[in-house]
């Protein structure tokens, strides 16, 4: 299964005339009395020209907004593009508005081949901000229509205009664009991916192809293997199934590490809510339900193409939940990997199952720190919207990791693990019960989680946070900077950034 996307960048300082491209992008911001050019490497006849006509071509400077006119004779570019980076605050454009712009940019763009930026850039982060921006900005999911007729291929190229071109330590932040989009857009792709060709055993497939090439060990645990271990979240919850569960381990060790981290993904391939199955229109949608484990296999695999100084281990937790006479029922009991039983008392509260096996998992291999990522619980979009992802767990973790979605440009909010609702989670039959307490069902749903994690070497437990990304990993609405509809490949960008900056920590 191919899920790799390319795109080829280079910077230049060079004389923009001496550049023949499709479109040469400029940026606008929106200034408090009207649109107004961010540094536009143009005459200054040609800026008078554009500034004196923004507002009669309806040019305002809003994010997203590209406007196309002719290009200009002064330029080797055939099409000239205005580009709305918002509000710049103080004169200044963030990296996450310069990604967006680019992105924006990019994607409707589309059917040009070659695009040049001369956006103004005075930091190297800046240049790489674009670069990420465009990446992304140009993924297009490879289709299943019986014709491409009337479709518009991705923008190939790009071609940034900085004076920041000869810098010594741009090829590494650009090759660090190259590695995060590409792993954003294989996200992308899987999650995108019809559950009829993405299911447990493809998706473990497609972990071991993406990951030829890197130095990366990965074991498969089929069926026989998860039952024979004693992994009954994931084989319970995967027996309803024609398609048999499966987990994936991704190891990744450097002889430099600073850390040994633990990334564990939901990976549920369709959710259909087994037995108590959703209605029609709720099932729409959750191919996407397998975007947390989509997430973690493609942010191990960045992390070691990047060569951090880190070992990373990832769990992919892979089944599908169908409705049959084998599949499990309200009021059945699940031993969960390590001993652990639990009541299922709803069969659409699924994830959290496959995923306390994962949990326990990566416990037991005492690692520093457990991440865990999913799309777990409708009631995350309910509290947070489809933008914005929550973060639980212990508070230096969920900081941290607030604090990488923040310089990534991913947006995530802490939420708190409130101590009463635990006993919602009581069973007279078991360990604890799959749901309780319904209001704060995003919180109560970790605090289940964090039952799982053990303890390191030390006895203390082990340094935990849980990203319910249920809204944000997939886009049902339209296109915005450089988020596709569908699969948005969230978290990957959060997971490299922390990991980056617990090796900036360690220095």
């Amino acid at each position: 299964m191919s899920v790799k996307e390319n795109i080829s960048f280079r910077v230049i300082s060079t004389d923009l005339a001496k550049v023949s491209a499709d479109a040469l992008v400029i940026a606008v911001s929106k200034g408090s009395d009207g649109p107004e050019l961010v540094g536009a490497p143009l005459s200054a006849v040609a800026v008078a020209s554009l500034n004196g006509s923004m507002t009669a071509l309806g040019v305002t400077g809003a994010a997203d907004q590209v406007v196309r006119l002719p290009g200009l004779p002064e330029t080797g570019a055939k099409v000239l593009v205005l580009a709305g980076v918002g509000a710049a605050k103080d004169g200044v454009v963030s990296d996450e508005a310069l990604r967006r712009t680019a992105g924006a940019a990019v994607r409707q763009l589309a059917g040009l081949n070659h695009v040049l930026f001369a956006i103004p850039t005075t930091a190297v982060s800046q240049v790489a901000a674009i670069a990420e921006g465009a990446a992304l900005g140009a993924y297009q999911y490879a289709s299943l229509h019986s014709s491409t007729k009337g479709k518009l291929e991705p923008v190939a190229k790009i071609t940034i205009h900085s004076t920041l071109a000869k810098d010594p330590e741009l090829a590494a932040a650009l090759e660090r664009a190259s590695i995060v989009s590409n792993a954003v857009n294989a996200t992308r792709t899987l999650v995108n991916e019809p559950p009829s060709k993405l299911y447990p055993a493809t998706f473990a497939e497609a972990a071991k192809d993406l990951a030829k090439g890197l130095p990366i060990k990965v074991t498969i645990l089929d069926e026989k293997r998860l039952l024979k271990d004693g992994y009954g979240g994931i084989m319970g919850v995967g027996q309803g199934s024609s398609r048999p569960p499966r987990m994936v381990k991704l190891e990744y060790k450097s002889d430099r590490a600073v850390a040994d981290l633990a990334f564990v993904g939901k990976g549920i391939t369709f959710d259909s809510g087994g037995i108590s199955i959703k209605p029609g229109a709720g099932m729409v949608t959750m191919k996407c339900d397998m975007a947390g484990a989509a997430a973690v296999l493609n942010s191990v695999l960045a992390v070691a193409a990047l060569g951090l100084p880190v070992n990373v281990t990832g769990w992919l937790c892979i089944a599908e939940n169908m409705p049959s006479g084998t599949a499990i029922r309200p009021s059945d009991v699940l031993t969960i990997f390590g001993g652990k039983t639990v009541e299922v008392l709803n069969t659409d509260a699924e994830g959290r199952l496959v995923m306390a096996d994962g949990l326990v998992a990566a416990s037991q291999e005492f690692p520093d720190v457990i991440i865990d990522v999913a799309t777990l619980t409708g009631a995350q979009v309910v509290a947070l919207g489809h933008r914005t992802a929550g973060v639980m767990g212990d508070e230096g973790v969920s900081a941290a990791l607030k604090a990488a979605a923040d310089r990534a440009g991913e947006l995530v909010w802490p939420m708190p693990l409130p101590e009463e609702l635990r006993p919602s989670l009581e069973s007279p039959v078991a360990d604890m019960a799959n749901i309780g307490e319904r209001m704060g069902g995003m919180m109560t749903a970790a605090v289940f989680l964090q039952e799982f994690i053990g303890k390191g070497k030390d006895g203390v437990t082990i340094p935990w946070a849980h990203l319910d990304i249920a809204g944000p990993a997939f886009n049902e609405g339209s296109p915005y900077g450089y988020t596709p509809k569908q699969g948005t490949g969230m978290a990957v960008r959060t997971l490299v950034a922390y990991v980056e900056d617990v090796v900036a920590r360690s220095v």
